[in-house]
């Protein structure tokens, strides 16, 4: 039996919950899902999610950080662009931390950035 039927959030660790939703919403342009006071949680339960996409997509929950969930990881996250190498440029000359596009033949470009913590974060085409 399948208890589990789809993945909604994903944590991110941010030292700042309103510095990281500027980041989110204002450079990545996601928009908010979810922003609730939740003291014994230390902040606030904030979920960001990309714009105008299906109601049902995964959210990135800015999590505060602590002892046991430190800044500056690897997320994982995988984002989809429709054009990475447009993507690639806009972060870039807004002043996000972005490594170079990676592109070879038959694979979607590709590229990592770090949110204003250290998060890493990867963007590929679609």
């Amino acid at each position: 039996m399948n208890h589990i039927g789809e993945i909604r959030t994903v944590g991110v660790p941010v030292s700042d919950q309103d510095r990281a939703l500027a980041f989110y919403t204002g450079t990545l342009g996601f928009e908010v899902q979810l922003d609730v006071p939740l003291p014994q949680f230390g902040g606030r339960w904030l979920v960001v999610v990309p714009s105008g996409g299906d109601p049902g997509r995964v959210g990135i929950a800015l999590v505060p950080a602590g002892e046991g969930n430190p800044v500056g990881v690897d997320t994982g996250i995988r984002m989809a662009s429709p054009d990475a190498k447009a993507a690639h440029q806009h972060f870039m000359a807004a002043g996000v931390e972005t490594d170079e596009l990676l592109e070879w033949p038959g694979i979607p470009p590709m590229f990592s950035l770090r949110d204003p913590d250290g998060n890493r974060l990867y963007v590929s085409g679609v």
